[in-house]
């Protein structure tokens, strides 16, 4: 047997040099938004390749990487060739995977975009059969049944269905459900897709372009569920997993998707100015596409960052190119993941908009008329425009009002599973304390009740 020991990259720690973990890191930060990479790097990532517990980086890592030491190949860097990783060249001394079922389900441990070395653990020595991936709420709640991504070596159309029936089904189990209770469980069909793509062949190029495009948005969707449960670090990871996969593919629709999710949650971590540049970049992108809906939300992902650097001239003009896009009505050039996107989240978007920007009344008009216009079978989003509207009136004074808003979210929480909801809610409540009366606290009553 080989063994399999890790080799520690003594190249890499000496190009480091007097820096510490954390400020390389940092540098390769630096050097990936250079280029327009999105990349999580810190200082645990810095010791997993100084350890030889990275042998070989993902492409959004080598792109940065060959850009800070010009003229290097990744073996100059100290790592091994990606042929002695993966594909024909690592299955010679790869053992044999255990059951999918049997693995930890959580990417908890291996969160950074270097996941390479879980999915490819999917594979086993000689056949290369890659574990089948099956996700599954248990209980009532699954009524869509298990998604299931099947094991082939030879990819083919049950292949890319499958994958493609996955996103589908997660994106509508969100929309019931929430985010929390589904996290852990579908990376094991993220893992089982990107398995796919490194150990499967397909017959057709129209067939390789489709199993592409469906593990980025598997990622996109993974990388949501992630960012909705408070996990950023783990969506920021999973979206740049995407953009380089749609970069690899030239999928300039995957592409955008990517961009238009990493600037929704670079704007929620904080990071305004990088929100408005990938906003910018997913518009560059999708012009030639010719979705006028997806232009309208990259316009207002765009109004978003605009909105929380204070730049109010820059997010209304922002808002009215959204509006005037979004009003050329839907059309067949329209992604599917879109199919939320409607006049709903449109207003809410908006309302986000004015309320960073302090004009609450404002804000609680739009807040209003998305929790008039939602579908009530999407619970999540419907828990969602509502927290939005408490948090807008409680800021504008309406206390009674906020109140009455919060306990319907309340209600909606029974079902919907969201870190993100339930934390805009505990924000709405601390506003509410202060300003008193009977309404609040019968709130203030119920809300400590159920977090006992």
């Amino acid at each position: 047997m080989v063994s399999t020991r890790a080799v520690p990259n003594l190249v890499f720690r000496r190009l480091r040099g007097q820096r510490s973990a954390a400020e390389f890191a940092a540098a390769i930060r630096r050097a990936a938004r250079e280029i327009g990479e999105q990349v999580a790097c810190d200082a645990r990532y810095i010791g997993r390749v100084e350890s030889g517990e990275i042998r070989c980086p993902n492409y959004a890592y080598e792109r940065v990487f060959l850009h800070m030491f010009p003229g290097a190949s990744l073996v100059d860097l100290g790592f091994s060739a990606r042929e002695s990783v993966r594909g024909r060249g690592a299955r010679a001394v790869t053992p044999p995977a255990p059951s999918l079922l049997s693995l930890p389900p959580t990417l908890d441990s291996d969160t950074d975009e270097e996941c390479d070395v879980l999915r490819r653990v999917f594979m086993t020595s000689g056949t290369a059969t890659v574990a089948a991936a099956s996700l599954g709420l248990g209980g009532p709640s699954a009524a869509a049944g298990p998604i299931t991504v099947p094991a082939q070596r030879r990819v083919g159309e049950a292949e890319v269905s499958a994958v493609e029936k996955a996103v589908r089904e997660i994106r509508l189990l969100d929309d019931q459900h929430g985010a929390d209770g589904l996290y852990q469980q579908a990376a094991q069909p993220l893992r089982a897709a990107f398995a796919l793509l490194d150990a499967g062949s397909a017959a057709r190029r129209a067939t390789s372009d489709r199993l592409y495009a469906g593990a980025g948005e598997l990622a996109i969707s993974v990388g949501w569920l992630a960012h909705d449960s408070g996990r950023h670090d783990d969506a920021r990871s999973h979206y740049a997993e995407a953009l380089a996969t749609a970069r690899l593919a030239g999928d300039a629709a995957l592409e955008a998707h990517a961009f238009c999710n990493a600037s929704f949650l670079a704007r929620d971590m904080g990071r305004a100015r990088e929100a408005v540049r990938a906003a910018e970049a997913g518009q560059r992108v999708a012009l030639p596409l010719g979705s006028p809906r997806l232009l309208a939300l990259l316009a207002l992902r765009e109004a978003g960052g605009r909105a929380w650097l204070g730049d109010r001239s820059g997010c209304e003009q922002a808002i009215g190119r959204a509006r005037t896009a979004f009003e050329r009505g839907p059309g067949g050039t329209d992604p599917e993941w879109m199919t939320f996107f409607r006049e709903a989240e449109l207003e809410f978007l908006e309302a986000q908009c004015w309320s960073a920007l302090g004009d609450w009344p404002r804000a609680a008009r739009h807040a209003r008329r998305a929790s008039r216009l939602q579908d009530p079978h999407f619970a999540r989003n419907l828990a969602l425009y509502r927290a939005q509207l408490a948090w807008d009136l409680a800021r504008s004074g309406t206390a009674d009002e906020a109140s009455a808003a919060v306990h319907e979210v309340l209600d909606l929480l029974e079902r919907v599973q969201s870190s993100r909801i339930r934390g805009m809610l505990s924000e709405t409540v601390r506003a509410l304390g202060p300003q008193g009366g009977p309404e609040v606290t019968a709130l203030l009553n119920r809300y400590e009740a159920l977090a006992t």
